[in-house]
């Protein structure tokens, strides 16, 4: 296992999450339901300000460039919720169930295709070079981008191709258990009805790579004799130029960049499994629980937030029974994940489950294995101070 794989994890499954959340918080902006235009769009400058620096913040990355063993998919979760979280914006619990599995989804087909282990760098400098270009209107932000960017840059260049192999591996064995059905990979056809991809043998080969379909023959002193052919089972091309690794310049590949389209909205659906109908009645512990959770997890004070503060609550999905039923799904933690459900109700058993989980997190109840190790718990410190 690589331990140099957590940072690129984290900065592209990052600008996957800004790449949906501006999306998303176009597409209701500039929806013809009055009702929906609650912010402005300043309001939606700053919220991917606020969490572009959160998550460049410079001693946050400085733990992140660590050498360290790639986290679990529940402590990333947790890290990347806190992160959405750091702005004005609120999102409900099923839409970051749904944001997480967007992100790993997105990333995990980017890494399908990547053409070679190096140019796992290529398809995080585009998510780079589209997070700068978002924040372009706040210079400090922009700045701390730029300083993570050479970081990389510094970490990664001397890496060998057998450890960028190894970090490729990581990424894989990290992705194998996650089988989401994305309606954009569906509707071009890239994914299977059961959540997994179908690779086209086309396009273009490897930079430095010949394309498959030749065989030549040499003797003894180096000279060709003979030629041959035999069927590539595929349409290959001869390869493209190289990409660029430095700061600025042309990718050459677009893995890494928007795959979304902010007037198809319906590309940034999710499904698992079929819907499960539900009781239409409202649940009105429903808001308590869920306020409940995000402050035992430390991502939000709901209670204390005052009447003037200019946040907001959204769904990032359609609709309400869109939410609901991502819910009833449970989404990719059910799974991978046991839940515990979380009782709003004022009594004596509710209040000492309570305490029991808060006493977990804040003793360390969870194993390293569960958590990530101390670096984890380092980071989600880290993520409560920004």
């Amino acid at each position: 296992m690589s331990v140099r794989t957590l940072p690129l994890v984290f900065i592209n499954l990052g600008g996957e999450m800004l790449y949906i959340l501006d999306q998303r918080l176009q597409a209701l902006n500039t929806s013809e339901d009055n009702s929906e235009k609650v912010w402005s769009e300043n309001d939606r400058k700053r919220v991917l300000s606020d969490i572009v620096g959160a998550m460049f913040s410079k001693d946050f990355m400085d733990e992140l460039l660590k050498p360290q063993q790639l986290y679990s998919h529940r402590t990333l979760k947790t890290v990347l919720s806190r992160l959405a979280h750091a702005s004005i914006m609120r999102l409900s619990l099923a839409s970051m169930d749904r944001l997480y599995e967007l992100m790993v989804m997105a990333f995990k087909y980017q890494v399908f295709l990547c053409p070679r282990p190096k140019d796992l760098l290529l398809i995080t400098y585009n998510h780079m070079d589209a997070i700068r270009e978002r924040v372009g209107h706040t210079p400090v932000v922009v700045n701390q981008v730029d300083e993570t960017h050479r970081k990389i840059i510094e970490m990664y260049s001397s890496l060998s191709e057998g450890e960028f192999q190894l970090l490729r591996q990581t990424l894989l064995i990290f992705f194998q258990d996650m089988h989401v059905r994305v309606s954009l990979f569906l509707k071009i056809k890239v994914q299977n009805p059961n959540g997994r991809f179908a690779l086209s043998p086309s396009g273009p080969v490897p930079h430095g790579m010949d394309v498959p379909g030749l065989i030549r023959m040499f003797d003894r002193k180096g000279r060709e004799v003979m030629r041959g052919e035999f069927p590539s089972g595929g349409s290959y091309t001869s390869p493209v130029r190289e990409g660029c690794f430095e700061l600025h310049g042309d990718r050459v590949i677009a893995l890494g960049t928007n795959m979304y389209n902010e007037n198809h909205p319906e590309e940034t659906h999710t499904s698992k499994t079929p819907s499960v109908k539900k009781d239409d009645a409202p649940n009105l512990l429903a808001k308590e629980e869920l306020n409940l959770l995000a402050r035992l997890m430390g991502s939000m004070k709901a209670d204390s937030m005052p009447d003037t503060e200019t946040g907001f609550r959204i769904n990032l999905f359609t609709s309400d029974q869109e939410e609901e039923d991502a819910g009833a799904s449970g989404g990719a933690e059910q799974f991978l994940f046991g839940v515990i459900n979380i009782q709003a109700v004022q009594d004596e058993q509710a209040a000492t489950q309570l305490a029991r989980i808060a006493g977990q997190f804040a003793e360390g109840g969870e194993t390293p294995e569960e958590l990530g190790g101390s670096k984890g718990d380092d980071l989600l410190a880290m993520m409560d101070d920004l």
